[in-house]
């Protein structure tokens, strides 16, 4: 029976340390690769182990053609070949359109294998002091100004009725704007966490009141962040 291997890649492409020793060993394991970027996979699998010879595998990218792919990845199955998803930093699955295949693997009753690695929303949440029992992960927020004030004012008011941490990210050149919009539009009591290039050589984490946000500033630009807010 094929076996469907759901494989983490790093969140700073220069650091592999959080890539488990056996993550290696199900590429290996694996004929055909369904991943998000391409690119960014093969030079992420050849840093692993120079060795991989990359064009002895078969590759398809996630986010080209919904029925298309679906239908590769229906016809790869079947005929038995090991398959592995990967999508662009993280987890598979997770924040992440590999999740389609992956109901797919479950329907023809393969083997699907989730394999240790990070997740930035997880990591983020340990690292936030927060409510790690209840939480939501949301995604993007609305990028038109009056829309995503009036979301971050509901998941505010969601996150003090039941007690609920609230994830959610943003384009990195976008990431600025979100914070300003946060600053201006939350209470003062409420808290926010920025997780800032996680794993990264550069990792930062700020975790207080939107009160104390207020008195000083960072900037965030072009860097993957991950935001958090609670409101007790």
């Amino acid at each position: 029976m094929a076996m469907v291997y759901l494989i983490p890649a790093p969140l700073d492409e220069n650091t592999l340390s959080p890539i488990s020793s056996y993550v290696l060993s199900a590429i290996k394991d694996c004929a055909v690769f369904f991943v998000e970027n391409e690119r960014t996979t093969r030079r992420y699998f050849k840093k692993l182990d120079a060795s991989i010879v990359i064009d002895d595998y078969r590759w398809y990218n996630i986010e080209r053609g919904g029925e298309e792919v679906q239908n590769a990845f229906l016809s790869e199955l079947r005929v038995g070949k090991n398959i592995g998803i990967v999508s662009e930093a993280g987890c598979p699955g997770v924040a992440d359109p590999g999740q389609l295949l992956v109901e797919l693997a479950h329907r023809e009753n393969s083997i699907v294998k989730p394999l240790v690695g990070p997740s930035s929303i997880l990591l983020a949440l340990m690292a936030s002091g927060f409510n790690g029992q209840q939480f939501a992960f949301h995604g993007y927020l609305p990028v038109e100004e009056g829309e995503r004030m009036k979301k971050i004012k509901s998941l505010e008011e969601q996150s003090k009725k039941h007690h609920v941490t609230q994830i959610f990210i943003e384009t990195p050149y976008r990431n600025d704007k979100l914070l300003a919009a946060l600053l201006k539009t939350l209470h003062p009591q409420t808290r926010l966490c920025v997780a800032l290039n996680l794993t990264g050589e550069n990792e930062k984490i700020w975790s207080m009141t939107v009160g104390e946000w207020r008195k000083q500033v960072p900037t965030l630009h072009k860097q993957p962040a991950i935001f958090l807010i609670l409101n007790n």
